[in-house]
């Protein structure tokens, strides 16, 4: 049924936080501005996304591998990347309330064009303060990278960085890489990790925090394969949407940045836009980076970083294909896109509302549920006993025994969990149970022995 999107988004996060997904972060001090704890089943959703992720991009291909890199690297890599002297947001604070603002934010709630780079600051005209409707201070660039300290000293000779991104562990680990694993290109490198920004105007629930997480190619071809690299991974990723995260392809735009808009070394960039609550916004992107990252990195170490292709005889610096994945705005669009409120029957009430979570049964943080009709003539033996062989074959299976059986399943139904194991009279005397589904709501029975192996089937 179609939901209010204002109200979508309150129910979501309420729902969120009733149902142990995601809780403000540092609760019982008042909470921390955009930080959030993932709750028990808050990690199951994105470690599953993160599994299914790896699993199809890493490994079933024989084209890519995998690293892990530092959170803090040598300042040098942000120097040689540029980060240190560009990377940075335009800002204004009001002259009356002193509330800080991103300038391109406020813009774009004008629809109004920015007008500006990261070198020609812009004035601000016709646009007051939306809270208390002051004069605006004119834009100052504020970087967005966290600065440490390594050592025992605090002095600009250790200082360091929170890597911003996590592409350029990449890029560093290229050569170490390229030499010890005997590859041909093309070929890729993928990372999962955390990336650091400190934004101005951090908001929409966990859609822009200050910490997030990335799932990240950077895919090394010859110049000339570059274009049909970028067509593979454009296709790959409405793959990854339509078939593994179960979107609907029409709450996702594939938008293509204009050459004046795009970065100056991209030859093409294309951002994959999903239709959140509160708008239409940025969830993944894609970009051809061109020579850029290899050849700034090759100047500023003094390290050869070029391919030598034995074919060719030649040598030469590749172009890199990078597509990005946000894991943790990953989450938030598949939570918006699978949460649904419907009637259904409720054994003591007849019909009536419930909140339910539609996530495809691979990403769902449960994957089943027993539940003893009741406690007593042995059903809780052998609710424990299922549960027990259920959690043996790897599958998260939560067993509940507490409250009535419509209650059960509507708890079971906000989580997502796709299959409710009811144990009654005749699992007793006949071995079976009765099997509920989430989305149709319809049961059949099964032998009580068959119940892991029918998981395993339904997940495949």
């Amino acid at each position: 049924m179609a939901i209010d999107p204002k109200k979508k988004m309150e129910a979501l996060v309420a729902l969120c936080k009733r149902r142990g997904f995601i809780y403000p972060d540092s609760d019982i001090y008042g909470g921390f501005a955009n930080a959030f704890d993932y709750g028990p089943n808050g990690i199951e959703l994105k470690n599953n996304i993160r599994d299914a992720w790896w699993n199809r991009y890493v490994r079933m291909r024989d084209d890519v591998v995998g690293v892990d890199t530092p959170v803090i690297q040598n300042p040098k890599v942000w120097e040689a990347s540029g980060h240190l002297q560009t990377f940075s947001d335009p800002l204004v604070e009001c002259k009356k309330c002193h509330r800080r603002f991103r300038a391109d934010h406020l813009l774009e709630e004008r629809s109004a064009e920015p007008g500006y780079d990261k070198e020609r600051p812009v004035e601000l005209k016709d646009i007051r303060c939306p809270e208390c409707g002051g004069e605006f201070t004119d834009i100052k660039h504020f970087n967005l990278m966290f600065k440490t300290f390594v050592g025992v000293t605090e002095d600009s000779t250790d200082t360091a960085y929170l890597r911003p991104e996590t592409a350029a562990g990449m890029f560093t680990s290229w050569k170490d890489i390229r030499d010890t694993m005997r590859k041909k290109l093309p070929f890729g490198i993928a990372q999962v990790g955390r990336a650091f920004r400190n934004e101005i105007t951090p908001g929409n629930f966990i859609f822009r925090t200050r910490e997030f997480e990335q799932m990240e190619i950077e895919y090394f071809v010859k110049p000339d394969g570059a274009e049909a690299a970028f067509e593979m991974w454009l296709g790959e990723m409405k793959h990854w949407t339509e078939n593994i995260l179960k979107i609907d392809p029409s709450h996702v735009d594939y938008r293509e940045i204009a050459k004046e808009d795009r970065a100056h070394y991209s030859a093409r960039t294309l951002d994959v836009e999903y239709h959140y609550p509160f708008g239409t916004k940025e969830l993944y992107g894609l970009a051809n980076r061109t020579d850029f990252d290899l050849k700034r990195h090759m100047e500023a170490s003094g390290e050869d970083l070029r391919w030598f292709d034995q074919e060719a005889g030649e040598r030469y610096i590749p172009y890199v294909i990078e597509p990005t994945w946000g894991l943790s705005r990953t989450v938030l669009a598949v939570l918006v896109e699978h949460m649904d409120m419907d009637e259904a029957p409720n054994t003591s009430e007849g019909e009536s509302e419930r909140i339910v979570l539609r996530l495809p049964p691979r990403l769902a943080p449960v994957k089943a549920a027993v539940l003893p009709l009741v406690k007593k003539d042995g059903l809780s033996e052998i609710g424990e006993a299922l549960a027990k062989a259920i959690r043996e074959a790897g599958i998260v299976v939560e067993y509940d025994a507490s409250g009535s059986i419509g209650k059960r399943y509507r708890r079971q139904d906000e989580i997502g969990t796709p299959w409710c194991f009811t144990i009654d009279q005749d699992s007793k005397e006949k071995g079976t149970v009765t099997v509920r589904d989430r989305d149709a709501m319809s049961q059949e029975r099964i032998a009580i022995e068959e119940v892991p192996a029918w998981i395993v089937e339904k997940l495949k």
